[in-house]
């Protein structure tokens, strides 16, 4: 049948399959060259699941070779550390953060995702959600090697409706417009 889910079957006995759906990605954002002096390029992605992925591009994009030994697939969906492949084995810095509600994050679907444009370029991460919420994260803890804790979440919006659609705009205050499923656009300042 099209467009239905692939079944694989976990043993040759003929027993029930398993089905595979993973979660829907409603937003992806992708940081500008130089945040936080040039360190990081890195993605977030906003999913059905209500979990956020910030994902570090550089480490994702190299080559096979240069990030040590192979491994599993999938098994680096939920790695927080990571073999940098240059023989440092630095297990403080971070190639992907998984932010869900067991960290304050969202509890319904996140659709849409923004990298600040105000403040600390892009040291901010906004995401908005089908549980009425925004959720502002501080991703670059996660990322660096001088802290041990997670990403932090900084500040947490119930804007009372469903969130369609936000970015950030840096002006003399800096603005967080909000588009929600209110008739009403929304603007938030951060002094």
């Amino acid at each position: 049948m099209s467009g239905s889910p692939e079944l694989q079957n976990s043993s040759s006995s003929g027993s029930t399959g398993q089905c595979l759906n993973p979660a829907f990605v409603h937003s992806v954002a992708v940081s500008e060259e130089g945040i936080l002096g040039g360190l990081y390029k890195v993605c977030a992605v906003a999913r059905g699941d209500g979990a956020v992925d910030v994902v570090d591009l550089e480490y994702e994009l190299a080559p096979a070779k240069s990030k040590g030994p192979s491994r599993a697939r999938g098994s680096t969906m939920s790695s927080k550390t990571t073999d940098l492949g240059d023989g440092s084995n630095n297990q403080c810095q971070r190639r992907r953060i998984h932010l869900d509600y067991s960290m304050g994050g969202h509890t319904a679907a996140v659709s849409c995702v923004a990298f600040s444009a105000f403040g600390e370029k892009g040291k901010l991460l906004v995401s908005g959600g089908n549980d009425a919420s925004l959720k502002v994260w501080d991703w670059s803890k996660g990322f660096s090697p001088e802290t041990s804790s997670n990403s932090e979440l900084v500040l947490d919006i119930d804007v009372k409706k469903k969130v369609n659609w936000l970015c950030t705009a840096p002006t003399d205050s800096d603005n967080l417009i909000v588009c929600d499923t209110s008739k009403v656009v929304k603007v938030y300042n951060f002094l």
